[in-house]
């Protein structure tokens, strides 16, 4: 395990509106503003969102799964940290979501976030974090998944 406390910078709160992609609008927010770390919760409606997933059998469940599914008309709870991906120089996001598909009894799927179209409104409260900076590397010898880290603060 790793841990390290943290010092909080500003707290904004934002509403993506109908329409909107999600992560277009949250780089665009994080850019606009200057955060570069920090976490995030949302609740609201998307249009579509891709999920991490699949309708298959795993070959490997040790193995990340990269597949994905598209998912129509529902409503979300979310939450993820904000990083900085040093190698590409941008923001790297790691959302998961908890939704509810309205076409299908309120039907539920919970998985990482990959895309998605805001539908009516989309209402987020985003911390930012000043120290330590958070970063994302992507780890070669663990398939390349994108990890956390930060320095220790005393």
């Amino acid at each position: 395990m790793r841990a390290t406390r943290v010092i909080r910078g500003r707290e904004f709160v934002v509403a993506l509106e109908h329409g909107e992609d999600f992560f277009d609008a949250l780089e665009k927010f994080c850019a606009e503003n200057g955060v570069r770390s920090g976490y995030l919760n949302f609740i609201g409606g998307f249009r579509r969102a891709r999920l991490v997933g699949t309708c298959g059998p795993m070959p490997n469940p040790e193995v990340p799964l990269w597949d994905e599914v598209e998912v129509q008309t529902l409503e979300v709870l979310g939450a993820g940290t904000l990083a900085w991906d040093t190698d590409r120089d941008r923001l790297a996001p790691h959302i998961h979501v908890t939704a509810g598909l309205k076409e299908s009894s309120a039907d539920g799927r919970t998985s990482h976030l990959l895309g998605a179209e805001v539908q009516f409104v989309t209402e987020m409260f985003v911390t930012e974090v000043a120290e330590p900076a958070l970063t994302r590397p992507r780890l070669a010898n663990l398939y390349d998944v994108p990890m956390l880290t930060f320095d220790k603060l005393d």
